[in-house]
């Protein structure tokens, strides 16, 4: 009777490989290359593994299937045009599949990457380029809708002064439209209305 078969995983398997070949570069031990990059002058030798390499990078991977043999213990790539910090970047990202880097340097990356085929790092880049962009639009979408607002809040104390110099105005429209003898000012103080001391003097005469 067959029995059924069974799928064996390990989800951290890929994440141990990569972590044990990282610290097997640090210490120098199996490094089978030696690669040496060279800019403006500096210039600085990096020992990696070749499988490692080939396995991320096209451009290595040409270079190390076409060698014609070993011209040693460890194979020899001299890189020119290549900054120092951004191969030793480019390194611990293939052999970590992470890398932090200033803002200003993402460019950078993408360049050494498209320069020796290493897709994985190409897709990172683009990727991050494109949220750095969507902030950065977002940022300013904000700055106009706040400037907007502000622009808003200084029409309406104006409008409000406005309205309320209107109300002021009508108030004051108001108290010239009554009648002067209805005011304070047009009543005798007596109580008596205007004609009565006209009609005590024809009597007298």
């Amino acid at each position: 009777m067959e029995s059924n078969a069974v799928l064996l995983e390990s989800k951290s398997s890929p994440i141990n490989l990569l972590n044990e070949m990282h610290q097997l570069r640090l210490l120098g031990h199996l490094c089978d290359v030696t690669v040496s990059v060279e800019y403006q002058g500096v210039r600085a030798e990096f020992v990696a593994h070749k499988a490692v390499l080939a396995a991320t990078s096209k451009f290595f991977k040409e270079v190390f299937l076409n060698e014609k043999g070993m011209d040693g213990p460890r194979t020899n790539v001299f890189l020119n045009e290549v900054q120092v910090a951004d191969f030793a970047s480019f390194l611990e990202f293939v052999y970590t599949a992470k890398v932090e880097v200033e803002e200003d340097r993402v460019q950078r990356m993408l360049e050494i990457a498209e320069k020796l085929k290493c897709l994985d790092l190409s897709e990172t880049c683009f990727q991050l380029k494109k949220q750095m962009l969507e902030s950065v639009l977002l940022e300013l979408q904000n700055f106009s809708e706040s400037q907007n607002s502000e622009e808003e809040s200084a029409t309406q104390p104006s409008l409000l002064l406005e309205s309320k110099a209107a109300a002021v105005a009508e108030a004051d429209q108001a108290d010239c439209l009554l009648d002067p003898a209805d005011s304070p000012v047009g009543r005798p103080s007596n109580g008596m209305s205007p004609e009565m001391p006209a009609t005590k003097s024809k009597e007298k005469m």
